[in-house]
């Protein structure tokens, strides 16, 4: 079980507003919430992510209220949750979670995006061929 399948709806809510924000108020993650809960049950929500060791607060604050941000890097948990994603949704093939991807007309892809992606490919390529001569 990964940590992201850990967390309630509600907690990966809020994270996701966090990392999207990279730094939040209480009042700026409800302003991101289409359905914000109460002040308090917000403030409850982001006390257990912290608790989990998912947010952190800074010591300073806007005002009254503490400053939340992401107690890891981004990149680190975004490759953490596209594991989990490809792993539930996907039977863990990459190959059918980037031809879902790639094959929705509402998800452009930008012809910078593709030269890079293929250059990761040619770079995996290489890296697979090094491990199966060794």
């Amino acid at each position: 079980m990964t940590w992201i399948s850990r967390l309630s709806r509600r907690e990966r809510e809020v994270l996701d507003i966090v990392f999207a924000l990279e730094v939040a108020t209480l009042t700026e993650i409800a302003a991101q919430m289409e359905s914000p809960p109460t002040r308090a049950a917000l403030r409850s929500t982001v006390t257990i992510l912290e608790r989990k060791g998912h947010l952190v607060h800074d010591p300073e604050r806007r005002g009254r209220e503490y400053v939340y941000r992401p107690a890891r890097a981004r990149e680190r948990e975004g490759r953490s949750a596209w594991r989990h994603v490809v792993g539930t949704f996907f039977g863990g093939s990459v190959h059918q979670a980037l031809a879902a991807w790639l094959s929705d007309p509402k998800d452009r892809v930008s012809p910078e995006e593709l030269r890079e992606l293929e250059e990761l490919i040619r770079q995996a390529r290489r890296t697979a061929a090094k491990e199966e001569k060794s």
